[in-house]
């Protein structure tokens, strides 16, 4: 008897060893990804400075940013325009084109079929949400002169309408940035392997976002005649874009935006570029790759 119990108690300490032995491995490894996707995380996103002041967004939210700062240059909109409309956009959705939200609300401006905004599918259309915050917002008298909170809340009827004007600062500076006020200002760190570029996609793409701005692919990059602030609107458009359209390099002015250094490192920003043109914004592709 006493040997079976020691016995026992042997396979019952060895099951309870190899358990914890487990859970240790188990733990080992999941605080090892835990503490790794989060650095990973860091190293991909945008960021917009003004003056000394830098402010970030993910990707897919500076995406989002620059189709607000392109339609309201389409709709000959003050940068103002873009900077109530982006406030508004973080504060309503984190600049997202969710579908869910309070009651009825969905979008990137959490409008609400029940309350005349359209129907829940035309609000999930980018586009139609943009231009009908701009078509509220147009007609609220001297708006520009308006507190973001203000402009806002005329627009939206919010519950919290003074959560708006702590977004200003941000964005004031990729307003600025994606409208072409401020120049090289707006720069993307992206750790994801790019995707092919396809031409017509992005051309399609820049036609959604600016109308016909004459746009041409050459067979080896992208270009567009422009000059000054419309050409840095195009320039950091394809940079915040860079992430989804397969674009590894932009340049305007004397300066050149880089996916990745030659060692494939991180882009290190808009760098002095000899020969990028002030006529024209060259937009540069990633090559097909190769299956054979």
């Amino acid at each position: 008897m006493k040997r079976r119990s020691r016995i026992r108690a042997a396979l019952i300490w060895l099951l309870a060893l190899g358990f914890a032995v487990v859970l240790v491995v188990a733990g080992g490894l999941w605080a090892i990804d835990f503490f790794k996707q989060p650095a990973a995380k860091l190293l991909q996103g945008c960021s917009a400075q003004v003056a000394d002041q830098k402010y970030q967004l993910a990707p897919d939210q500076t995406e989002n940013a620059a189709l607000i700062s392109a339609i309201a240059l389409r709709r000959g909109l003050p940068p103002r325009a873009a900077t109530i409309a982006i406030a508004v956009a973080m504060q309503e959705s984190k600049i997202r084109n969710i579908s869910y939200g309070d009651r009825d609300s969905v979008g990137m401006f959490q409008q609400r079929p029940s309350q005349g905004w359209g129907t829940a599918e035309q609000i999930m259309d980018p586009v139609y949400s943009i231009n009908a915050f701009y078509d509220g917002l147009v007609k609220i008298p001297n708006y520009q002169n308006l507190t973001v909170t203000e402009a806002g809340d005329a627009v939206q009827r919010s519950a919290y309408p003074l959560a708006y004007g702590q977004h200003e600062p941000m964005a004031r500076a990729f307003a600025s940035a994606l409208t072409g006020y401020s120049t090289a200002a707006l720069s993307c760190t992206l750790d994801v392997p790019p995707a092919s570029g396809v031409p017509d996609d992005v051309i399609g793409k820049l036609q959604t976002s600016f109308g016909s701005i004459g746009a041409a692919y050459d067979g080896t990059a992208i270009r567009i005649q422009a000059q000054d602030n419309a050409a840095w609107a195009y320039a950091q458009w394809a940079v915040s874009n860079a992430q989804k359209l397969g674009i590894v390099q932009v340049s305007f002015a004397g300066e050149r935006w880089q996916r990745a250094n030659n060692d494939g490192g991180a882009n290190r920003g808009w760098q002095p570029a000899d020969g990028a043109s002030s006529q024209e914004v060259v937009i540069v592709l990633q090559a097909t790759q190769s299956t054979g």
